[in-house]
């Protein structure tokens, strides 16, 4: 993890120096786009590489800390930020025309479309998330090294993807109303997954809960906490994001009603 979290800052940072020595300060790249990247970096860092991680293997609910920091706080704050552009500046021109060229080709572009359709996003999301929930595959992650590199890979492309579909891709294209939409279908059923957790009678992850009672907690506690964090904390951030995105929605919408309402009168 190490490894690709240093190289992709040194990218990024310097494509970033390159591009504002050449255009200016804040163009090409907002301040406010590297201040979203900085906090996904450091967030992506604290779960996976800090003591987070480690104390995941050891508690459940501190690692469904570690994989909602990952779906629900970077993910998002990663699509905001929009970094390949700036990483791509800090290759040589020759390769950065050629992995623009690449990205344009029919073939990729069709299946990026197809991706980062809103709905198709939505469920492939969904379904990374209640796989690797699933207690045989969870378990089997927690023992195979790579194993559990794939299930935080897989949490956090699907994420991207999910939120690139949202605030990058058709639903914003539309006006958010879809974003509104399937931020909520995501909301219920991470939330029925963290009521199934929390309310559960019996721990269903052995292996992960087996060290709960050194930290305080019995095995069911600790399950029952890591329910209730995937349920609360984290559907309140997709909460908020379907309220902002729905307050920009309206305000569009009440803006798109003014100027046909001006064009009548006129």
């Amino acid at each position: 993890m190490i490894v690709p979290l240093a190289a992709s800052l040194a990218l990024y940072t310097t494509g970033v120096a390159r591009l504002w020595a050449r255009a200016g300060r804040g163009r090409g790249v907002h301040v406010w786009q590297v201040a979203c990247f900085a906090a996904a970096w450091l967030l992506l860092a604290a779960a996976l590489v800090a003591p987070l991680h480690w104390l995941g293997g050891r508690l459940f609910a501190a690692h469904m800390v570690e994989h909602e920091i990952l779906m629900a706080l970077a993910a998002p704050l990663l699509v905001v930020a929009r970094p390949i552009g700036a990483i791509l500046w800090a290759l040589p021109a020759e390769w950065r025309r050629g992995l623009g060229g690449l990205a344009q080709r029919p073939l990729l572009a069709a299946v990026w479309s197809r991706l980062t359709n809103p709905l198709i996003a939505t469920i492939l999301h969904g379904i990374a998330l209640w796989a690797w929930h699933i207690p045989a595959f969870y378990e089997a992650a927690l023992a195979s090294s790579r194993l559990h590199w794939l299930q935080h890979l897989s949490f956090l492309a699907t994420a991207l993807l999910f939120w690139w579909s949202l605030l990058r891709g058709r639903a914003r294209e539309r006006g958010y109303g879809l974003a509104v939409l399937y931020l909520f279908a995501t909301s219920l059923h991470t939330g029925f997954l963290g009521i199934l957790l929390a309310l559960a009678r019996q721990p269903l992850y052995p292996v992960q809960t087996r060290t709960a009672l050194e930290w305080g907690l019995t095995p069911l506690e600790d399950q029952q906490l890591a329910g209730l964090i995937m349920w609360v904390p984290a559907g309140l951030v997709y909460a908020v994001a379907a309220l902002a995105l729905a307050g920009i929605w309206i305000a569009s919408s009440g803006l798109s009603g003014q100027g046909g309402t001006h064009a009548l009168a006129r």
